[in-house]
């Protein structure tokens, strides 16, 4: 099995027990199943991963496309999903989105 040319990391806010959970997980509800069958649809060589934490909360939710180093916030939504996806097809990643 070949490995995937990218990984998307999208913030669970998983964290140590007994350290309240951030808020990017009460936001993203349902986005893993939407990322997935996103990726499949578009055809690209890519994997979904829940993560812990990432320590963006002010800047949540937070998505990561590794190995590019992409830190993308504010991903609240199916539309800001496809903004991202529609930029990485495009080799120009979406500004609005870019945690600089």
């Amino acid at each position: 099995m070949a490995l995937p040319a990218r990984q998307i990391l999208l913030c669970q806010s998983f964290r140590s027990k007994g350290d309240p959970k951030g808020i990017c997980h009460k936001q993203t509800d349902g986005f893993l199943q939407y990322i997935e069958e996103e990726i499949l649809d578009r055809g690209l060589d890519m994997q979904i991963v829940a993560t812990g934490c990432l320590k963006q909360c002010e800047s949540g939710p937070i998505m990561v496309i590794q190995p590019d180093n992409l830190w993308f916030k504010n991903i609240d939504s199916e539309e800001a999903i496809d903004a991202v996806l529609d930029g990485l097809e495009d080799g120009e990643p979406p500004s609005d989105y870019l945690l600089a």
